[in-house]
């Protein structure tokens, strides 16, 4: 598919492992012809970790789509009503964001940039990065499920033998989640080893 002239809000929360396998995606959707809007939560813009700095983080992506990142609430906001997004997706998409988002808890500019474009009913696409998708999260990943609008880069247990609980989207297939998404339909199959 080409994207040109969509409109792809792109949010970051904080599974810092995960970055790397992420960013390319973001140069994929930038390839295909797609604007994207970059977006951050606090822990991403503040967080410093082995994976690295959550600054240097933000000023790649910044360079990568030509566009700031949304790093507030009240900036994000107006991706609803002034500036509708096409769709947006979160990848990664911590245990904690995924909690918050499935109980109606907006908090940061990723989850405001998720709700404006569900207000405006264009798709969310989740790339999910959690230790507890088996766990206590999966009421929430389920409730996300069964919502309208919202659809799951497939995924599936990164380490089934040393975190039983955890799961991880294969971010290989955002580009197919996102077409299809912007088709009213989920990318299948969404559970994968």
């Amino acid at each position: 598919m080409n994207f040109e002239g969509k409109h792809i809000g792109f949010g970051l929360t904080g599974s810092h492992c995960t970055y790397e396998a992420v960013i390319p995606q973001i140069q994929n959707l930038i390839d295909k012809g797609a604007k994207v809007t970059p977006f951050a939560t606090y822990t991403v813009q503040n967080t410093a970790t082995r994976f690295g700095e959550g600054e240097d983080w933000i000023k790649k992506i910044e360079e990568m789509t030509g566009n700031e990142v949304v790093n507030s609430i009240v900036k994000a906001e107006p991706f609803g009503p002034k500036t509708p997004l096409d769709c947006m997706v979160i990848a990664p998409l911590t245990g904690n964001s995924i909690s918050k988002f499935a109980n109606a808890m907006t908090d940061s500019p990723v989850l405001m940039a998720a709700k404006a474009t569900m207000r405006n009913l264009n798709p969310v696409v989740l790339g999910i990065s959690t230790n507890d998708g088996l766990g206590l999260n999966g009421v929430n990943i389920m409730r996300l499920m069964a919502t309208k609008n919202i659809y799951f880069i497939p995924y599936g247990q990164d380490d089934p033998h040393n975190k039983p609980n955890s799961l991880v989207a294969h971010m290989n297939f955002l580009l197919e989640t996102v077409e299809s998404a912007l088709k009213g339909q989920q990318f299948q199959p969404v559970l994968r080893i």
